[in-house]
C-alpha cells in the first residue's frame, strides 16, 4: 500500500485550521512595537485579507483616540497595549470616540492585569496576548466575521496538473466524490476548463447549464442562481459543469470567478476546483486564494520542473498558508523510464501527498463508464489512496487500517478450539 505522507500538517507555521477570508472591510491598526507593526503590515498582504483595506501606524491607544476624535472609525480597530497604561481606562476613552458597530481587537501585553470579562464588557471582540506573528493577526481579524455572522465558510481545494494529461481532473473528481460520500460533507465540484472539461463525463451528467452561465451572467451571481445551475450527482455532491463547447473563446479577467467562489462559500462546506493546465491571471488567482492546493504530476523531467516552479511561486504568494501539496500519478507505467519517487521528493524538498500507481484498465473503465474508482473496484488500493487524500484535504487527517498482528492467526485458532471445547455436553438419553 502506498501511503500518504503528511509532514506539512505538523508544521506549526501552517496550521490545519481553516481560516475563512473576510468581506470588504476597512481595518486600522495602532501599534506600540515595531514587531507588531511589521506583523500587521504583512497580514494586509495575506490572501484572506485581500478584500480588506488595512492600514497600520504607531502610537497605540493614545494615537487611536486622537485620530478618531475628528474622523469616523473603520469596521475594525486593532489596538496594541504596551502595559504602561491602564488598558481599561484607555478603552473607556476609546469608546467615547468609537462609532457603533466597530469591532475592536486588542493585542495585549503579558503585564496587563485586566480580566477578560472586563475587556468584553467594554466592547472588545478579541484579545490576543503579544508578541504576535502575522498569522495571529490574520486569524483574529477573520474570526470576527466567520464566527459572528454564523455563516458557513466553505473550504476551497484547488487541483491542477503540472502538465496537461497527467490526470489532475480524475484526481479532483475522485477526491470530491469521496469527501461527499465518506465524510458526508456537502461538496461542489467546479469544472473550470470551460472548453474541454470532463467532469460531466466522469460523473455521467449532462446538465444544460453550468459554470459558463454564472461567469458570463451580467449580474452578480447569488445563492438562488447558483442553486439553479448546480447539477446533483449524489446526496452530498453537486457539479458546476463546464460547457465543453468551442463556439466561443473563454478569456477572463483575474477576478472573473471571485463572486462565484464567494457565493458558494456561504452555503457549501467543501468546494473542489478542477483547474485547467494554463497559467493566466485568473487561474493563478484561483490557486493562490484556495485553502489547499494539490499539484498532480507524472514522474518525468518536465513534470519535475513544472511542479518545482509552481510550488515555489505559490509558496511565495501564500506565506501564511500551509505549503501547496503535490501527488505523483501514473507511477509504474510499463516500459516507461521514470524518475523514482525518492528523487522526485528530494527535488521538491517535501514528500508527496500520495503516490498513485498506473492502472490503465481500472482508470479507463471508470472513465468510459462515467464512474469513480471506488465504484469500479471498492477494494482497490487506489480507492484507499483517494479516501486518505479526501480525509487529509477535508482536515480530518489520514485514515489508516489497523496493523495486522503476527499473532492474529494463532489467536484465532486458539479461540476456535476453546469455543469447541466449551460447548455443553448433551445428556445421555
Amino acid at each position: 500500500m502506498t501511503e500518504i505522507h503528511d509532514e506539512a500538517a505538523d508544521d506549526p507555521q501552517h496550521p490545519e485550521e481553516h481560516i475563512a477570508p473576510v468581506p470588504r472591510i476597512s481595518v486600522q491598526a495602532f501599534c506600540e512595537t515595531e514587531q507588531t507593526l511589521k506583523a500587521v503590515t504583512a497580514a494586509g498582504e495575506d490572501r484572506r485579507l485581500a478584500k480588506a483595506h488595512l492600514t497600520a501606524k504607531s502610537g497605540g491607544l493614545a494615537a487611536a483616540i486622537e485620530v478618531y476624535e475628528t474622523m469616523p472609525t473603520p469596521n475594525v480597530i486593532v489596538i496594541e497595549s504596551d502595559g504602561t497604561r491602564d488598558i481599561l481606562e484607555g478603552l473607556d476613552d476609546l469608546a467615547g470616540v468609537c462609532d457603533p458597530g466597530t469591532r475592536v481587537v486588542v493585542i495585549g501585553n503579558p503585564n496587563d492585569t485586566a480580566p477578560y470579562r472586563e475587556l468584553v464588557r467594554r466592547g472588545v471582540n478579541d484579545y490576543v496576548v503579544g508578541p504576535v506573528e502575522t498569522i495571529d493577526v490574520v486569524r483574529s481579524i477573520c474570526s470576527l466575521f466567520s464566527a459572528s455572522e454564523a455563516i458557513i465558510t466553505g473550504r476551497i481545494i484547488a487541483v491542477v496538473g503540472a502538465k496537461g494529461g497527467v490526470g489532475a481532473s480524475t484526481v479532483a473528481h475522485n477526491v470530491a466524490w469521496t469527501i461527499a460520500r465518506d465524510l458526508a460533507l456537502d461538496s461542489v465540484v467546479i469544472d473550470l476548463d470551460l472548453a474541454f472539461g470532463t467532469a460531466g463525463l466522469d460523473y455521467n451528467q449532462d446538465p444544460a447549464q453550468g459554470i459558463a452561465n454564472a461567469v458570463l451572467s451580467p449580474d452578480r451571481p447569488d445563492t438562488a442562481l447558483m442553486e439553479r445551475l448546480l447539477a446533483k450527482c449524489s446526496e452530498h455532491l453537486s457539479l458546476l459543469a463546464a460547457p465543453a463547447t468551442l463556439d466561443r473563446v473563454y478569456d477572463f479577467g483575474a477576478e472573473a470567478f471571485d463572486a462565484i467562489f464567494d457565493t458558494l462559500r456561504m452555503t457549501t462546506p467543501c468546494i473542489v476546483l478542477d483547474v485547467p493546465h494554463q497559467w493566466s491571471a485568473w487561474t493563478k488567482r484561483a490557486l493562490v486564494n484556495a485553502d489547499d492546493i494539490v499539484i498532480v504530476a507524472e514522474p518525468d523531467l518536465a513534470n519535475l520542473r513544472n511542479t518545482k516552479n509552481m510550488l515555489s511561486v505559490l509558496k511565495t504568494a501564500r506565506p501564511n498558508d500551509r505549503p501547496p501539496l503535490y501527488c505523483i500519478n501514473q507511477v509504474g507505467m510499463h516500459k516507461r523510464a521514470e524518475i523514482d519517487v525518492k528523487s522526485f521528493a528530494k527535488t521538491m524538498e517535501s514528500q508527496p501527498l500520495a503516490v498513485i500507481p498506473f492502472d490503465s484498465k481500472l482508470f479507463s473503465t471508470a472513465a468510459n463508464n462515467g464512474q469513480m474508482i471506488a465504484e469500479v473496484s471498492k477494494s482497490h488500493r487506489t480507492t484507499e489512496l483517494f479516501q486518505n487524500m479526501a480525509n487529509r484535504l477535508a482536515g480530518r487527517g489520514e485514515v489508516r487500517k489497523p496493523k495486522r498482528s503476527l499473532l492474529g492467526p494463532l489467536l484465532k485458532r486458539l479461540k476456535a478450539r476453546t469455543g469447541r471445547g466449551s460447548a455443553p455436553h448433551r445428556k445421555a438419553s
